[in-house]
């Protein structure tokens, strides 16, 4: 075991050993409430050693873990309990106390103490952290199991639910590897995530998220090192990797952005030489911001597309992207992915169209309790995530845009990410999201809204005259609105059916 291994949250450390014997444990306690092949534990945490454990002892149970956005209110935890059929709760004592009244009847719920640096990350008053009167608590639960005995069951990927950005969130539950599919999933890890004995790794995304969550639980196999960060901050980041000389992270462009809007002097106060791999997805990474982090931290990035359904389908590293500014990389051995044009027809080289993909060793899957929506996805034996790109002719693929999220102005197809990325690139700028409105002429007209950095002074005027320096005049935000912050997922995705519904409210159509 090298210097420092172990897994890691604020001052707490737990030994694999330790870990070992306390997943076999809470594996016997699932046991003992029924729980066994195909079942569902479901998980609300924040990041923390025992949202590990509990996912670990599931899968060792032939059980799925069911990771639930902890942001979630009680009829949407409500909603995914009952629709992936849970038997028990793991939740944070301070979740517990907000959504206990609304808890469908049957299910055990084990609440877990909300520990210090969880608290202190959130604004969480110790009264709040402790576990409430009449509820199972994890850590007496935990050791009063009898461990679990016997090899434990191949292992299950978590059903992770999607955000429900256009109805109710669904969940992923996919078919068991078979070991010939494992070993290559693990291969692709390698080459995508980074995965490897030993690694020193940084999880400052949430684990209930789909790619933090597989790199997490996988990275917690390694017997190196995991450091888990209850919330990111930019310079407490910095701090974590200087102090345990991490080597691999996972990470999305918000945080990007976010560490690059650090004052120059304290950004050179941290040392981050060890960083060996530094995977990010998610979203798009703008040009600006991706050269700036090669230009600070060398050329450790890793970026690759992929989604939950679909899994990793392609992958760039530093020198591949500076070679192509913007791509996120070429498709891993395994896949197969195309753009499909409006009419049909595969797009030509440089054409977007809708991307369908599949990687050939990755087990297929369903949406729980809706195969309906499992159909609608798939084309020719693909299947689309509802993202629209195209490849150049080498064979690097561009993501233009979701297609849910294109505007259509005129006629015009235009896409946001485009305009964002101008926008990001302007001094003074500390966020933005674009969007379409109504317009009773073009149909939609382009919006954005728009985060100011401290003191930067920006007029509307101002940023139209900058913007159109940069993208074509018809792409240009016809309407800008400042604010102070925009509504975003943990995984820096931005919510932009939030932000669009005030505008489309009233207007009979579909958002």
């Amino acid at each position: 075991m090298s210097e420092g291994a172990g897994i890691l949250s604020g001052e707490r450390r737990i030994e694999w050993l330790e870990f070992d014997r306390r997943i076999r444990k809470a594996a016997g306690g699932f046991a003992a409430l029924g729980i066994g092949e195909g079942d569902t534990v479901a998980v609300m945490m924040r990041n923390d050693l025992p949202f590990l454990e509990a996912c670990h002892a599931a899968t060792r149970r032939g059980a799925y873990a069911v990771p639930v956005n902890w942001h979630f209110r009680a009829r949407e935890l409500a909603y995914v309990l009952g629709d992936c059929r849970a038997r028990v709760l793991v939740i944070h004592a301070d979740l517990a106390r907000e959504v206990g009244d609304a808890l469908p009847a049957g299910i055990p719920v084990i609440a877990v103490a909300t520990p210090p640096e969880i608290r202190r990350a959130h604004g969480i008053a110790a009264s709040a952290g402790s576990v409430p009167a009449g509820v199972l608590e994890w850590e007496s639960w935990l050791e009063a199991q009898a461990p679990a005995t016997g090899p434990p069951a191949p292992p299950r990927e978590s059903m992770i639910y999607t955000s429900g950005t256009t109805g109710v969130p669904k969940g992923v539950r996919r078919q068991r590897p078979t070991p010939e599919q494992a070993a290559a999933i693990d291969r692709m890890r390698r080459q995508v995530y980074g995965i490897a004995p030993g690694m020193r790794a940084l999880v400052p995304g949430p684990l209930y998220h789909s790619a933090p969550n597989a790199y997490g639980l996988r990275a917690s196999l390694m017997g190196g090192l995991v450091v888990l960060m209850p919330r990111f901050d930019a310079e407490g980041f910095l701090a974590l990797v200087e102090r345990h000389r991490i080597s691999h992270a996972f990470m999305v462009p918000t945080m990007f952005v976010r560490l690059l809007n650090l004052p120059p002097e304290v950004r050179r106060r941290y040392d981050v030489s060890s960083l060996e791999f530094v995977v990010h997805a998610a979203a798009p990474c703008p040009v600006a911001v991706k050269r700036a982090m090669i230009e600070w931290w060398g050329p450790v990035l890793v970026e690759f597309y992929g989604g939950t359904e679909s899994g990793a389908l392609t992958v760039c590293d530093s020198a591949e992207w500076l070679a192509h500014p913007g791509t996120v990389g070429r498709i891993v051995e395994g896949g197969t992915m195309k753009a499909i044009a409006e009419d049909g027809s595969e797009a030509r080289a440089g054409e977007p169209g809708e991307l369908f993909m599949r990687l050939s060793y990755y087990p297929d899957f369903t949406y729980q309790n809706l195969p309906e929506e499992r159909r609608r996805i798939e084309r020719d034996g693909l299947i689309t995530l509802g993202d629209v790109g195209y490849f150049d002719a080498e064979g690097f693929l561009y993501l233009c845009d979701r297609k849910r999220d294109m505007i259509i102005s005129g006629g015009v197809n235009i896409y946001p990410a485009e305009i964002e990325a101008a926008i990001l690139a302007l001094p003074g700028v500390a966020d933005c999201a674009v969007f379409g409105i109504p317009d009773a002429e073009y149909g939609e007209q382009v919006m954005a809204a728009i985060v100011p950095a401290r003191g930067a002074g920006l007029t509307p005027e101002e940023l139209r005259q900058r913007i159109q320096e940069r993208i074509a005049g018809y792409k240009v935000p016809r309407r800008i609105e400042f604010r102070e912050s925009l509504p975003r997922e943990d995984s820096g995705k931005i919510l932009k059916r939030a932000l669009r519904e005030p505008y489309w409210r009233g207007t009979g159509r579909s958002i």
